[in-house]
C-alpha cells in the first residue's frame, strides 16, 4: 500500500514517546509543557501555509494533462491543483533519514502494544463486532488481523494525520527532495496517486480539500493511498461511497479486501517458533530472500531451522524472519506466506508482528472482559 508505512507508523509513535518525556514525574514539565505546546502547534500552523501551486507552469501544465487523459473538467483540474499548496514541512518530512540506529523489536513493540491501545482496540471491536465477523466470513481474514492494521495505523481513528491531503500530494509530486536517491520515481509515484486523488474526487462529486492524513498522503483510519482506495475500497455500509475516515464498515471491509487481495490464505498460520540446530545452521542462506516465503519445511529444516508440531505440516513455503533486538540476541520465526500478505501494507517484518501481536493482545483481552461479564 504505503509507500512511507514505516515512517507513518513511526511518527504515529512520536506524540506518544513526547507526552512520556514532558510527563517525566520529577522533571518540572507538567508546570511548563503547556508553553512548549502551544509554541509547537503554532509552528505547525505557520509550515502548513504554503505556497500555491497557481503559478507553477509546471504544476499546471500536469493538470491539463490529467484533465485530457481522464476526460476529466479542465478548469476544475486547473483550479484544484492551482489552490494546492506547497508545504516545505512535507517535503523536508521525505528527506532520507540519517544512519539509522540499530533495529531493535522490543522498542519498535512498545511503541504499538500497550494498555491505551489495547483498550481502544477492544472498545473497536465490541462496537464493530458484527461487521468484523461478516468481514471474516466473506473475505477469510480473521478479525484480529483487521483489528491490529487499525490499531497500528491510527489507534482507531484517533491519529489519522492533520495534512491536508491534497497538499501533501502536490508536494510531493512536484517538490520531491532532489536530494532522494529515487526522486525521479518517488516523484512519478506521487503524481500518480496525485492524480488517483482527484480522479476520485471528481468521479464522488466530493471536496478534494477537506481530506487530512499524513504527509505521505495517507489518508482514514486504515492509512489507504489513493490507489489502494481505489483498487481496494469497499463500500461495505452500503451507503453508495467508500468513506475510509468515517465509516468503520468501509474500514473494516477495506481492510479485508486488501488483504485477500494480495493472497490472504483463510486458516494459514502467520508464523511458526523456530529454533536453530548448530551444527548445520546456514543463517546467511536462511536469510538471503529476506521476508519473502522461499524454502519447504524439509529444506528449511536441512538448513539448520528446527521446526516443532504443526509447522513441520506446513505445506507452503516459509521464511526466516529475524527481528534484531539492537545490543541483545535477535529474535526469529519461521514467516508464512500469510506474514509476507502483512508485509505488503508495509514492508517490514517489525510491523508485521506488531500487528499481529497488537490483534492478539485485543482479542486476549476482549476473551477476558467477556468472561467477567455475567
Amino acid at each position: 500500500m504505503h509507500l512511507t508505512a514505516f515512517l507513518l507508523a513511526f511518527s504515529l509513535a512520536l506524540p506518544l514517546a513526547s507526552s512520556a518525556q514532558e510527563a517525566e514525574p520529577g522533571s518540572g514539565a507538567s508546570a511548563t509543557k503547556a508553553k512548549p505546546r502551544a509554541t509547537a502547534r503554532a509552528r505547525a500552523a505557520v509550515e502548513r501555509r504554503g505556497t500555491p501551486y497557481a503559478e507553477r507552469e509546471d504544476a499546471m501544465q500536469f493538470a491539463e494533462d490529467l484533465a485530457a487523459r481522464r476526460d476529466l473538467d479542465p478548469a476544475w483540474v486547473r483550479r484544484v491543483v492551482g489552490q494546492a499548496q506547497n508545504l516545505a514541512v512535507v517535503t523536508r518530512l521525505m528527506q532520507p533519514a540519517p544512519a539509522a540506529q540499530a533495529k531493535n523489536w522490543k522498542l519498535y513493540r512498545s511503541r504499538f502494544i500497550d494498555a491505551t491501545r489495547i483498550a481502544a482496540g477492544v472498545r473497536f471491536w465490541n462496537e464493530n463486532r458484527g461487521t468484523l465477523e461478516r468481514a471474516e466470513q466473506e473475505f477469510g481474514v480473521p478479525a484480529e488481523m483487521i483489528v491490529g492494521i487499525i490499531g497500528v495505523e491510527t489507534i482507531y481513528g484517533q491519529q489519522m494525520g492533520d495534512f491536508r491531503v491534497l497538499d501533501a500530494l502536490a508536494t510531493l509530486s512536484f517538490d520531491f527532495p532532489a536530494s532522494h536517491p529515487r526522486a525521479a520515481e518517488r516523484t512519478q509515484y506521487f503524481r500518480k496517486e496525485l492524480e488517483q486523488f482527484l480522479a476520485f474526487h471528481q468521479a464522488e462529486r466530493t471536496s478534494p480539500y477537506r481530506p487530512r492524513g499524513s504527509y505521505a498522503g495517507a489518508w482514514g483510519m486504515p492509512q489507504f493511498m489513493p490507489s489502494s482506495l481505489a483498487r481496494w475500497g469497499v463500500d461495505y455500509d452500503g451507503d453508495k461511497k467508500v468513506d475510509l475516515a468515517h465509516s468503520t464498515d468501509d474500514v473494516i471491509g477495506s481492510v479485508a479486501n486488501y488483504f485477500k487481495g494480495y493472497g490472504w490464505r483463510p486458516g494459514m498460520p502467520t508464523h511458526y517458533p523456530v529454533r536453530f540446530d548448530p551444527a548445520k545452521l546456514d543463517l546467511e542462506g536462511l536469510l538471503a530472500p529476506d521476508i519473502l516465503p522461499t524454502f519447504t519445511a524439509a529444506r528449511f529444516q536441512e538448513k539448520g531451522a528446527v521446526l516443532e508440531g504443526a509447522a513441520l505440516e506446513h505445506k507452503g513455503p516459509l521464511a526466516l524472519v529475524e527481528l534484531q533486538n539492537g545490543g541483545e540476541p535477535p529474535a526469529y520465526v519461521a514467516g508464512t506466506e500469510n506474514f509476507y500478505v502483512i508485509t505488503r501494507y508495509n514492508w517490514s517484518s517489525y510491523y508485521a508482528m506488531a500487528v499481529i501481536e497488537l490483534g492478539r493482545e485485543v482479542k486476549e483481552a476482549l476473551g477476558r472482559q467477556t468472561a467477567r461479564s455475567p
